[in-house]
């Protein structure tokens, strides 16, 4: 790896000069269900995604106590708020079948975890990586356990001022980090986006690879990061936009998702090196259409 701004992960390297990482986060679209996360991980690969993401939470740690009882419509019918997040846990049976699942396939799989206890958890299936969400930005001993893995760490920048930003990024080893720009809002309005970030983020953090966590309808904004510079991209993936549960509507079906991975894919070889040449496949077009040709000097 001669690139600084290149962190590796699993079997791919994630920075400037490197494909774009696709990552589609499954997080909670999964409902609970193994099924249903196998059926987003096999569509994530035939999209040709890099990697799938998934979410763990301790419920207790992470629902805050005075929503504990408040109730709530479900699949499972009218339930507390904290019953309902112990039914869209995975269990260890769970992650382990995802495990070998995603091994088979071929496809990368790593988690956002939320809490300690969480962080413990996953550590038995030995990810290639963490991602901290937006949420979790300031929660600073959360993030230096997941760091303290030894495995990169993807910081997303959701509702967070730039000092915060900054203030959270001066306490962490930069060699092993990479940060996603982020709007926190589900689905977020395309003025919101502020795609200019990525450059800002990049001028700023000059050795951390620059990415994209993206919560918008549609997948136009998306290809624009890729443009803009963004090193890796995530999108949540659904098997219906319908479906119950609180991130479907932000998320992109399996259809959207192939398009998506085979637009970036063009938008990558067309972005070019930056350096101005004449193709060979202009030259009849020269000859043909050309009236006056310059002899310049070579310097």
């Amino acid at each position: 790896m001669n690139n600084k701004t290149a962190v590796r992960i699993g079997d791919k390297i994630i920075g400037e000069g490197y494909p774009v990482y696709v990552i589609a986060e499954i997080g909670i679209n999964h409902n609970g269900s193994l099924e249903i996360a196998k059926k987003l991980i096999k569509g994530a690969k035939e999209a040709g995604c890099d990697a799938v993401k998934f979410q763990k939470r301790t419920p207790e740690l992470c629902v805050p106590k005075d929503q504990w009882y408040l109730e709530r419509d479900t699949p499972w019918g009218r339930i507390t708020y904290l019953e309902y997040r112990y039914k869209v846990e995975l269990t260890y049976y769970d992650f382990k079948e995802i495990d070998k699942y995603c091994k088979n396939l071929g496809i990368d799989w790593f988690v956002s975890c939320w809490d300690e206890p969480s962080v413990d958890f996953i550590e038995q299936f030995n990810p290639i990586c963490y991602k901290a969400s937006s949420a979790s930005l300031t929660d600073i001993q959360l993030l230096r356990k997941l760091q303290d893995t030894g495995k990169p760490l993807i910081i997303s920048t959701g509702m967070s001022t730039i000092e915060e930003i900054d203030f959270v990024v001066n306490q962490l080893d930069k060699n092993n980090l990479l940060i996603a720009h982020s709007t926190s809002t589900y689905p977020c309005p395309v003025e919101e986006l502020n795609l200019r970030m990525i450059q800002t983020l990049k001028n700023k953090y000059p050795g951390v690879p620059i990415g994209y966590s993206g919560h918008e309808t549609g997948l136009v904004t998306t290809w624009a990061a890729v443009a803009l510079g963004a090193t890796f991209i995530e999108r949540h993936i659904t098997l219906d936009r319908a479906m119950w549960g609180s991130d479907q509507a932000a998320s992109v079906e399996i259809g959207g998702f192939q398009r998506l991975v085979s637009n970036i894919r063009d938008i990558e070889k067309s972005l070019g090196d930056g350096i101005k040449r004449v193709y060979e496949s202009e030259l009849s077009q020269m000859k043909k259409l050309r009236r006056v040709y310059l002899e310049i000097a070579a310097d």
